[in-house]
């Protein structure tokens, strides 16, 4: 057996090859976890090992990493794989088994089964260096906000909860509302999911924050509201989204001064989380009202920029402009390289697991469309492509919501609810 065995739920290894991944499934392991990122040396490729898991039975899960670019989320992602009780053993591999056995050592000391102290002898044992590790949990425990980010797979969104562990304030940002559009169905799962989390961890709510009004998914801010009574919160520049579509959906009845929100923050202004110092930076091109929130060292820019291997947003929306991106993200890139920047989509490019986290430096020197680009070249392959982009599929549902702060229309003589659709507002969309 080419792997090593750490306990009765993981094994970890160095590259397999083809044949070696095949027998896997007559050992009796149930999954195959790919820690290597697509073309890095020596990699027999995503592809021939997922076809290979296949032939062996197995799950496959492609999870590209390197433990310089670790973060929170990813340590979630594989404790969730690779450790958690219920399935069969699972073999993690890497180049070498390095970043197998390290994530491993960080869940353990995260979960309480390891100290600190005992990360280095673990290493030892294995014939691996294990600083990288102390590295990373030096890290984690000064940070300031804490970060936890919460995956929408039917929306592709990526929602947060930042605290301040001094004094457990804290901030939700862009909660989803689920929504099934061919039902017409509505319920409150995702925004459940965040208050357990928000009551599991002794949190008290401070703000609701909404980065824009969303196209592709409904807001559960007043939702949230109504649950915790924390302020919620936009960007002033809603109004002129506001105009847009009350002109868009025929609807003279919409507020067009931003009053669905408890308050309309400037581009500039301060404010606090707890005791963490705050700011709003105005982002617009994916809309006209979109804005960055930065939290101490965490800059939560949502349809600006996306991780590195997805690029950047759309700009084809009403208001949008590729011009303006550009400006925005330039502001964004100008913090501090180590900021840590949260982006509020990912469409798991490769079939890999979801990912949120980067840094301002990561953004500089890895993202596609930024890297090494010009504004005009940058401006022309944003135009270009969003010129094969379909509308969202539920951009006609969503603004209406999402427009008044996450309110559903008012029900109708007979209780129920209902959405208006404007047809052929969005000339030109590509079906």
């Amino acid at each position: 057996m080419f792997a090593t065995r750490i306990n009765d739920r993981l094994c970890i290894a160095a590259q397999p090859s083809v044949a070696e991944i095949e027998r896997l499934g007559e050992a009796g392991f149930s999954a195959l976890v790919n820690l290597r990122p697509e073309g890095e040396e020596g990699a027999i490729g995503t592809r021939a090992e997922k076809d290979a898991a296949a032939e062996a039975g197995l799950s496959y899960i492609f999870m590209p990493l390197t433990l310089a670019g670790l973060t929170d989320a990813d340590v979630d992602a594989f404790r969730a794989e690779a450790t958690a009780p219920g399935k069969g053993p699972v073999v993690a591999h890497c180049r070498t088994g390095h970043r197998a056995l390290a994530l491993y050592a960080i869940i353990e000391v995260l979960d309480g089964r390891m100290t600190r102290d005992q990360v280095l002898a673990l290493g030892d044992r294995h014939g691996m260096d294990l600083t990288a590790v102390i590295a990373f949990l030096d890290r984690r425990a000064a940070r300031r906000p804490q970060v936890k980010g919460f995956f929408d797979p039917r929306t592709w969104s990526v929602q947060y909860v930042v605290s301040d562990p001094e004094t457990g304030k804290c901030a939700i940002i862009d909660p989803v509302l689920d929504f099934d559009e061919k039902s017409g169905q509505t319920s409150t799962d995702n925004a459940d999911r965040i208050l357990a989390y928000v009551e599991r961890h002794g949190l008290s709510v401070e703000w609701i924050l909404d980065t824009h009004p969303h196209a592709d998914h409904l807001s559960a801010a007043h939702y949230l509201k109504s649950k915790t009574g924390a302020q919620t919160s936009i960007g002033d520049h809603v109004v002129e989204v506001q105009a847009l579509w009350k002109d868009i959906y025929n609807w003279p009845e919409l507020r067009t001064d931003g009053s669905y929100w408890d308050r309309l923050f400037k581009p500039g202004e301060h404010f606090k989380l707890g005791s963490i110092d705050a700011k709003v930076m105005f982002s617009p091109g994916h809309t006209l009202a979109s804005i960055t929130y930065v939290i101490g060292d965490a800059a939560f820019v949502h349809d600006t920029i996306f991780m590195p291997d997805s690029g950047t947003a759309r700009t084809d929306f009403p208001g949008g402009s590729a011009q303006a991106l550009w400006n925005s993200i330039q502001d964004i890139l100008a913090l501090p390289d180590e900021t840590r920047v949260f982006t509020g989509h990912d469409y798991q490019p490769g079939g890999r697991h979801p990912r949120w986290e980067s840094t301002v430096g990561e953004q500089k020197l890895t993202n596609t469309h930024l890297a090494g680009i010009s504004e005009q070249a940058f401006i022309d392959l944003r135009q270009a492509r969003d010129r094969t982009l379909a509308m969202p599929k539920l951009i006609l549902h969503a603004l209406q919501v999402n427009v008044r702060g996450g309110r559903l229309p008012e029900p109708e003589s007979n209780g129920r609810r209902y959405l208006k659709i404007p047809l052929d507002a969005l000339t030109g969309a590509k079906w």
